[in-house]
């Protein structure tokens, strides 16, 4: 136990000095229709702006018919409707500190089982009397939330951040169980192929391809992909 601790005091170390962006300043460059942020885990959102910088800290989120374009050194990530993005994500690692954030991820989500019937009691239902008709804000239990993140981890891998989509998308899987649908699995490997990944890659390419939920047609393109992965 005392060594389980000392990893994690020395991972989150070491996560915590790889957040660190220097001088790289991030841009608000289009913002139409409803284009939020929030800092750090606050629920309070305020409308963004064209020109407004984007601590590494914050979160965009962009609503129903709404898209933003943000600018971060020489990249331009559009952002599609209903997506949630960490600024904070839109980094590049080096392939240690990808391999101990997908080890601490692998340790979150064996907490996740330990704990998994104190997570199915969650009780997300408004309370007696409430208006059916009032907007309410997105709990974190929300698959809603999930969604949306999903959607960043997918606009991560399309601007070739493909190291922070991976880590994003499987928090995203750990936490919403329910979006482990095939598109989003397979980006997940998908995500680590591209970070040179290789080993990784391959391991989630099988256990997708003996998942009894994936389709006859699925399964060919996944074989495909792991005899290519394993001649190289």
């Amino acid at each position: 136990m005392k060594g389980f601790r000392t990893f994690i005091a020395i991972g989150l170390t070491i996560l915590l000095a790889s957040t660190a962006f220097g001088s790289e300043k991030i841009t608000m460059q289009k913002a139409q229709g409803d284009v939020t942020m929030r800092a750090g885990v606050a629920e309070i959102w305020t409308r963004v702006q064209a020109g407004d910088e984007l601590k590494p800290d914050a979160t965009v989120r962009t609503g129903k018919q709404s898209t933003a374009l943000i600018v971060a050194a020489a990249k331009r990530l559009t952002v599609p409707p209903e997506v949630m993005l960490d600024i904070s994500d839109i980094r590049e690692l080096t392939q240690e500190e990808l391999m101990l954030k997908l080890t601490m991820e692998k340790v979150r989500a064996s907490s996740y089982k330990w704990k998994d019937d104190a997570l199915k009691i969650t009780n997300t239902t408004a309370p007696h009397g409430e208006a059916k008709d009032k907007k309410q804000p997105l709990a974190e239990s929300n698959p809603e939330i999930g969604a949306m993140q999903m959607k960043g981890a997918r606009v991560l891998f399309e601007n070739a951040f493909y190291s922070t989509g991976a880590l994003k998308a499987l928090d995203v899987l750990r936490r919403y169980p329910s979006l482990g649908k095939f598109e989003n699995r397979l980006l997940v490997a998908q995500s680590l192929e591209k970070a040179n990944l290789k080993s990784e890659a391959l391991n989630e390419y099988v256990v997708l391809a003996n998942s009894p939920a994936t389709s006859k047609d699925q399964k060919e393109l996944l074989q495909i992909r792991i005899a290519q992965l394993k001649r190289q």
